[in-house]
């Protein structure tokens, strides 16, 4: 059968997953004699294929009058048909394709499997069509390709197009022909991913693992992003299982024992998960073998897969707890690396020579964690200090040129921890300092040897590291209790205000309206805009009393669609609907993240773990802030700014004062305006912050002078 390019367009089964679509593009201004030769050939393998009643064979007639490619391919199957080792009536489909637009020819080469190369083709066609993004192969070698070859050809060339249905289609259509290779299962995974389609997604990856029950990624990937999404009792029944079927795979343990939930649905789960915690440390500890060189590595590979993150969004001292699993560390590290573990002398400093200082992270480009560290090295005096940057990430953008060009020397040396150890050691610092330790997990790994005399984190990720080789943890002096050093394991170092030289974010003029993000002018709006991780539930009750007193109060969350649940019944105990009242966002691009900022009223603060970035951007946007600092450092970052500005009436002492604040930031325009004015007029006090930096440096010479009076009494 021969249809025409109307035809194929508007056919429902073109795209139909049992379709195996194969192109050519005749140059018709070639001999006759020359085209019916390929195309006879081409039409005769096609039709002796496997799978020839599966294929459509497309032909670009773009250059002929359709009339005569019919009358052309009409003679070629007669032809066909009349020789005595042809069959053609149950063959392939042949479709015309006549002048399409750019928009069809776009439409088309998504659904095409493969091109049979001429001796003669049309090159117009070819452009149009993008044909070097399509499989193409001669007529001989196309008789020897199988239809799963060219069923997933297409589906992986969806999937780079980021055309995630479509690419679904043909992965799905690969299970149907009886195949169940992993890789398969891996790209439908990543598809469903990308479209958010979690019901979908967890399916395939159960019915993964019931095919490959020993494949660690998978088992690794369900219980991570169930945690992620909320279903905390299936992600532990996973690593229970995961332990069962591995049970050398460390990782699992670590899964098993110290899973807690991302976010938590009532109070009463925080106290059961920290005891969960807390007899689970234990009994990994107890567990934890480093007799064989396979315990070693099985040790080592699983703390370098995960971190402890969300033990500390429960908002209680974790010094114990972290230390506990900081001796674990540092413990499977000696292992491994017994070389890196001794204390090391002070390197010797000559007169007039300088103090090295080395900076390491996976995160030196533009990330919240260490964004301020530019700071710290743009300001230094490099007269007495040399500074020496490790990025250990892979991530490098115009952030990580900044540290490129303050640093001394600098070297990136991604995912490769001997290596990078190697080239500290050589490298002969004074000081070794984390900006953060606790975000990543191989960062976590290098902090637990000994590749420095003195070796410090700062608070890129606000908690104490509990690594016994880590002496200091640099902090602020604005941002800290009074019993402050009762929550670290290390020896805490107040420097001069928040304890960072933030640079000044560029922030844009206004130039979007509330409509564009579905937002009413008349809304009173406050911006939730933290990780839903940092929202504890026996906090949900503010929101709803805010409503309450601020009828036209709108809370917009940026990354909260885990709290809806949690806020319906907040707001329902209260005789409202929070579905009024709240709204989810989803801001990819950070242009809209500040017009967000821009656009809104208030900043909401969270209780127990503050906006530290976040908060810094909210007030370059002259955002007012409420805020109520908390027991720890954690908590207490907003505090920390604002007084530092000078603008503290928007600091609460309690819950009940937090909402005040709130309902009269939302119901007195007036005040909210001079709030942000003496905002506006105060970032000198805050940004670029040269002080801390005056105090850092004496720190490190202090130091190192210490070190040098300890060698001389030797």
């Amino acid at each position: 059968m021969i249809t025409t390019t109307e035809e194929l367009i508007s056919n429902a089964d073109y795209g139909n997953v049992n379709n195996i679509n194969v192109i050519i593009l005749p140059d018709w201004s070639q001999s006759e004699e020359t085209i019916c030769l390929d195309l006879e050939r081409v039409i005769q393998v096609v039709n002796n294929h496997p799978y020839s009643n599966q294929i459509t064979l497309i032909i670009d007639s773009s250059n002929i009058s359709e009339d005569t490619a019919n009358l052309i391919l009409s003679g070629i199957l007669m032809n066909l048909l009349m020789s005595d080792d042809s069959d053609i009536s149950a063959g392939c489909e042949i479709s015309l394709l006549d002048n399409l637009d750019a928009y069809q020819w776009e439409m088309m080469s998504a659904q095409i499997h493969a091109r049979i190369i001429l001796s003669y083709e049309n090159q117009e066609s070819l452009t149009y069509l993008q044909a070097d993004n399509i499989p193409a192969y001669t007529i001989d070698e196309f008789s020897n390709i199988s239809a799963v070859q060219l069923i997933w050809d297409l589906g992986n060339r969806l999937y780079q197009k980021k055309q995630w249905l479509a690419a679904i289609a043909k992965y799905k259509n690969l299970l149907e022909l009886q195949l169940s290779d992993l890789q398969i299962y891996w790209q439908l995974i990543h598809c469903h991913r990308h479209l958010n389609l979690l019901d979908e997604y967890f399916q395939t990856l159960y019915q993964a693992i019931e095919l490959y029950p020993i494949d660690g990624a998978l088992h690794f990937s369900l219980i991570i992003d169930l945690r992620r999404h909320g279903r905390i009792q299936e992600a532990i029944n996973g690593a229970e299982k995961a332990c069962e079927l591995m049970p050398d795979d460390y990782t699992f343990k670590i899964l098993k024992y110290l899973t807690v939930p991302s976010i938590y649905d009532n109070e009463d789960e925080i106290a059961f998960y920290r005891h969960r915690y807390t007899q689970g440390l234990k009994n990994l500890i107890q567990e934890t073998y480093l007799n064989t060189p396979e315990e070693k590595i099985n040790a080592f590979a699983g703390i370098g897969r995960l971190t402890n993150f969300y033990l500390s969004y429960q908002a209680q001292n974790d010094k114990d707890l972290q230390s506990q699993y900081g001796q674990l560390v540092h413990e499977i590290m000696a292992a491994n690396y017994p070389q890196w573990v001794a204390p090391l002398s002070r390197p010797s400093l000559q007169p007039q020579q300088k103090i090295r200082i080395g900076y390491v992270s996976h995160f030196l480009h533009s990330y919240s964690g260490t964004l301020w560290l530019t700071g710290w090295l743009r300001y230094c005096h490099h007269q007495n200090f040399e500074i020496y940057c490790y990025y250990t990430g892979n991530d490098p953008d115009a952030v990580t040129q900044q540290f490129q060009e303050y640093s001394d020397v600098f070297h990136h040396i991604p995912y490769n921890l001997p290596a990078i150890c190697e080239q500290i050691i050589a490298d002969n610092l004074h000081i070794l300092v984390f900006p953060e330790i606790g975000m990543n997990p191989q960062t976590m790994q290098l902090a637990g040897l000994r590749l420095a005399p003195v070796q410090c984190v700062a608070w890129g990720h606000p908690v104490t590291t509990g690594l016994p080789t880590i002496d200091y943890f640099l902090s602020g002096e604005l941002m800290e209790p009074e019993n402050a050093q009762e929550h670290y394991s290390e020896k805490l170092i107040l420097l001069p205000n928040i304890g960072v030289s933030y640079p000044k974010p560029y922030i844009p003029p206004v130039i979007k309206s509330r409509s564009d993000f579905q937002l009413a002018e008349e809304d009173v709006i406050y911006l939730c805009c933290q990780a839903p991780f940092k929202y504890l539930p026996q906090y949900d009750f503010i929101l709803a009393e805010i409503a309450r007193r601020v009828p036209q109060a709108k809370f917009v969350f940026l990354r909260g669609t885990l709290l809806q649940e949690r806020l319906q019944r907040a707001f329902a105990a209260v005789g409202l609907n929070s579905e009024d009242y709240c709204v989810f966002l989803s801001i990819p691009e950070r242009l809209d993240y500040l017009m967000i900022n821009l656009l809104s009223d208030v900043y909401l603060d969270t209780f127990t773990w503050s906006g530290g970035n976040t908060s810094l951007e909210a007030i370059a946007c002259n955002l007012p802030i409420v805020t109520c600092p908390g027991e720890f450092m954690r908590g207490r970052h907003s505090d920390s700014f604002l007084k530092l500005l000078g603008v503290t009436d928007t600091i609460a002492k309690d819950e009940a004062e937090y909402i005040d604040i709130a309902v009269k930031l939302g119901l007195n325009p007036t005040w909210r305006k001079n709030i942000a004015e003496q905002m506006s007029q105060r970032h000198h006090l805050l940004f670029d912050d040269q002080a801390c930096v005056t105090g850092l440096e004496a720190f490190y010479q202090q130091v190192v002078e210490k070190l040098t009076t300890e060698d001389t009494e030797r």
